[in-house]
């Protein structure tokens, strides 16, 4: 069996992916800024690794997974005067609000989720480490610049040359040696949230609080960094460099994956056509949602649209009946199967495209294959097998309702039945028909077998 490979985008390169220490994996995933409900761009984060986490823990390794919560930002700051409340209190509301977006869409919760004002210890010493070493510089005033300049490497990732950036804006300039200095603290300002350093009050800048983090919890070098396209500079650029001038190794192997776009435009507040997931969440359920999103391929664009979703989700109710019919024909669970050729297209850079090919072709054989319970079983199992991979189990405890509401809403749609059956057997098929798309109305899919009607949604 092939080996894992993994676009690095570093190197611009697909290769084989060798942890630094045997059998067990290092990621960190750039997390959620919380200023505002989530859209499913920023769910699809999320989503993506949350696949990987589960390919690798599937192929043996023990992972370690990390994704931070930013919970002080001049976005969080900006909000938090225009809702009327305390930022600590926006940082908390929509912290809550992603939490609930992923446990809707079957994220895993990370190993840990480290949030920004709880590290600021770790942040004062990466600093002080980068000031002592001449790597950064206090001017004075309360803030903190590494000086880019001095870094004997820098855009390895946007493949970008110093001079023709723009100069940074994240601070006032008037303070920096050099115009494109980022800024690592951020001088207090009156109103603002601030916390005492060896340089004056003041709080920390995005990129800092990552390389803290990601130190803190993985070490001076770890396997994977994640995180979205739009990360890559400045963020990712100057968490590589003001961790590399600490000395650390820090990220072996960088993944990102592609926007959700809207009318060929990344999906953002900005152009006024973000997509909440509690709204989304109101026309599908949470596993179709996750079905469409986990659909393309992490590293391609995914285009949304309300007509696409709804094709995606009656796609995936079509697996879902097969799956019932399987398990209702086999008479016991259907055990979970990994195929050969769907572990060689995840060891491809996680081709989940083609492996929704894989659950076609597997729903084509056993639908060929009539009764038998041998192929049902074989067929439906792999498909399990890659849906539980992609987080989309419609027989995972997740996605289930509880044994009593499952019973009740059994007990109600066989009395539906019942009367649907009653009134064909006096011929008047008017009202079967009629308590039949009632039944369809609530998203209740009802299937006439040899052996009495089947229910599914």
């Amino acid at each position: 069996m092939s080996a894992l490979k993994l676009y690095d985008t570093k190197t611009r390169q697909t290769l084989e992916f060798k942890p630094i220490k045997k059998g067990e994996v290092g990621i960190y995933l750039c997390g959620a800024t919380v200023q505002a409900p989530p859209h499913i761009g920023h769910i699809r984060s999320g989503v993506n690794f949350d696949i990987l986490r589960r390919w690798l823990i599937a192929s043996g390794f023990k992972v370690t997974f990390v994704r931070n919560v930013t919970d002080i930002d001049d976005k969080i700051l900006h909000k938090a005067v225009h809702e009327e409340i305390p930022w600590w209190q926006v940082a908390m509301k929509y912290e809550r609000a992603f939490t609930d977006a992923y446990h809707a869409l079957n994220v895993m919760p990370p190993t840990y989720e480290p949030r920004a004002t709880g590290h600021i210890t770790q942040m004062i010493e990466l600093m002080q480490k980068l000031i002592e070493n001449g790597s950064a510089y206090a001017p004075g005033n309360g803030d903190v610049y590494l000086e880019v300049r001095k870094l004997t490497e820098y855009l390895t990732l946007s493949n970008q040359k110093l001079d023709d950036l723009q100069s940074s804006e994240d601070s006032d300039s008037t303070y920096k040696k050099d115009p494109k200095d980022f800024a690592l603290w951020k001088a207090a300002k009156k109103g603002d949230p601030s916390w005492p350093t060896p340089w004056g009050q003041g709080r920390p800048g995005w990129h800092l609080e990552c390389s803290a983090m990601a130190h803190a919890y993985l070490g001076a070098e770890f396997d994977i960094h994640g995180g979205g396209l739009d990360l890559i500079f400045p963020h990712h650029e100057n968490e590589i460099a003001q961790s590399q001038a600490a000395g650390y190794k820090f990220a072996h192997t960088w993944m990102h994956n592609a926007w959700v776009t809207t009318s060929g435009e990344k999906m953002s507040k900005s152009l006024g056509n973000s997509l909440q997931v509690v709204e989304i969440l109101k026309k599908v359920r949470g596993i179709e949602l996750r079905w469409y999103l986990a659909s393309a391929h992490y590293r391609s664009m995914l285009e949304f649209s309300f007509e696409a979703l709804a094709e995606s989700a009656t796609a995936f109710k079509r697996v879902e009946a097969f799956l019932s019919r399987a398990k209702a024909l086999v008479g016991e669970d259907i055990e979970t199967l990994i195929s050969d050729e769907f572990k060689a297209a995840m060891n491809d850079d996680l081709a989940v495209p083609q492996s929704l090919a894989f659950i076609a072709e597997y729903m084509r054989i056993g639908n060929s294959a009539g009764e038998d319970k041998k192929v049902l079983a074989k067929t439906a199992g792999q498909i399990r097998g890659i849906l539980s991979i992609l987080g989309c189990d419609p027989f995972d405890p997740h996605f289930t309702v509880s044994k009593s509401n499952d019973a009740a809403l059994d007990g109600l749609i066989k009395l539906a039945l019942d009367q649907r059956q009653a009134a064909r057997d006096r011929k008047d098929f008017k009202a079967a028909d009629q308590i039949r798309d009632q039944i369809a109305s609530l998203g209740i899919t009802v299937e006439d077998t040899t052996n009495g009607p089947r229910w599914s949604y």
